[in-house]
Formats: C-alpha cells, structure tokens, sequence
C-alpha cells in the first residue's frame, strides 16, 4: 500500500481560517464532524485513569454519535498528553449529549482527579469533497498511526487556500493505491492559537511512513511539470505557521 512520507506531507497539509469558506462549499445538514479535547493526565495515576477511563467510555460512549476514541500524542510540543475523541456527530446531537444518569459525576469523581490539565476542545468537521477516505470503513483502530498537520493561514491570504486544496487533493486522488487522507476545518476561531484546519493522513503501521510515494509524479501528471514551482510558492505565501503529531490509537482507554 503506497502512504504519503514526511515530504509530502508538508506539501498537502493546508489550512484555513473559518469564514473564508473552504471551497465555498454551502453550509448544510450533511457533514461529518468530532469534537476533541487535549488531556493532559497524572503520570503517576495512568493505571487507575486507564481502568476508569475505560469503564466510562464502555458506558456512555460506546455508540454513535457519541462514541469515544482515545490516542495517546507521540510526538511534538504535546507528546506525552492524551487525545478524548467523540463522534462521528453533528452539532444538534450535542443537545442529547451524555449528561445526565451518572455521565458528569462518573467524569467529574473518576476522570477529573487522574488529568493535570484539561486542555483545548474543538469541533473539526470533515471536508468530505477533499477529503480521501473512501477505503475507510469506520471501525476503530482501523488504521491505528494518525499522522495530524495543523496549518494557521497568513493574514490576508485566505483566498490562495481554495486552489491549492483543490490541487492537492486532485493530486492524491489520482496517485495510486489507497493514500487515506482527510481535511478538517476548525469550526471556532482561537485567536493566536490558530490551528485554523488539518490535514490527517491515517496509517496501519509506522512503517508505511518509510514508503516512497508518486504525489510529484501524480502532480507533474495531473498539473504540468511548469507549475510546481507557483504551487510551492502559493503554499509559503498561503501558510504562516504549521506543526504535526503523530496519534496512536489507545485501545483499552477507548473502551474497547
């Protein structure tokens, strides 16, 4: 199975800020989206927060759209922190979420205690046309190494964005073999914290990331060998500032 390296990952992790309007793409009802929260735990209480944390998510998040994932954070300024993860979902079910029969006191008295820090919580909504998941059936842990790129968009540049996701994404949809790929918008601003979009490439092993991949063939293919060197420029003058993790999916914690 041919996966995206290091490289092209730089290449096809873009953002942008909302409100812009990815692909000016109309806002409607048919969308895929999760809601994420940074976790920070107690290293000295990781047994009893697993055992707990398992419990909970086997109980109130075991069906959608308020299933949970877990992945532990291996890499980056956040390597060591834990990723709480619910959805598939769209924002009306966040009106039915788990709250009451014992869900805020089982997180409050068993949760809370073992987490040093409750960090950021976002609602990421899946851009469905870019996107390239199609080989992706929906079970977790199916591809357990998540390879996440957050972009922040340079002032005034948001009306580059569109083109270049357009490129890119036609780029890896005409490169062979199952290159699993995902864009996910940022749906509230954070002010300097940016993480306007990101970009996710989902992997079954680390060794996948070893693998030589044809995006610049494919790109050369699809676009003309001539206009790489504008593509690249596009993306330095589009893109002020990016970063990546690397995700491994907890088993156990999810509730499995």
């Amino acid at each position: 199975m041919k996966k995206l390296n290091f490289y092209l990952l730089w290449v096809l992790s873009i953002a942008l800020i909302p409100g812009y309007g990815l692909m000016a793409q109309e806002e409607n009802n048919d969308y895929v989206m999760y809601e994420s929260i940074i976790l920070t735990p107690n290293n000295t209480k990781l047994k009893v927060l697993g055992e707990n944390m398992q419990k909970h998510n086997q109980k109130y998040h075991s069906t959608a759209p308020y299933s949970a994932n877990v992945y532990n954070i291996s890499t980056g300024a956040n390597a060591g922190k834990m990723i709480w993860m619910m959805g598939p979902m769209k924002f009306a079910d966040l009106d039915k979420r788990p709250a009451e029969g014992g869900h805020d006191e089982d997180w409050r008295d068993n949760i809370m205690p073992y987490i040093n820090e409750l960090g950021t919580a976002e609602y990421w909504k899946a851009d469905s046309k870019l996107s390239n998941l199609s080989m992706m059936d929906g079970t977790p842990g199916q591809y357990p190494i998540i390879y996440v790129r957050y972009w922040d968009v340079e002032k005034g540049q948001g009306h580059n964005v569109d083109k270049f996701l357009e490129t890119v994404s036609s780029t890896i949809k005409n490169m062979p073999g199952d290159n699993t790929w995902g864009v996910y918008d940022n749906q509230f601003r954070q002010g300097e914290a940016g993480r306007h979009l990101a970009t996710v490439s989902f992997h079954k092993k680390w060794a996948e990331l070893d693998e030589p991949n044809k995006f610049r063939e494919s790109y050369n293919e699809m676009h003309g060998e001539n206009t790489w060197d504008a593509f690249i420029k596009n993306n330095q003058m589009t893109f002020s500032n990016s970063w990546d993790e690397i995700w491994v999916y907890n088993k156990k914690l999810s509730g499995e």
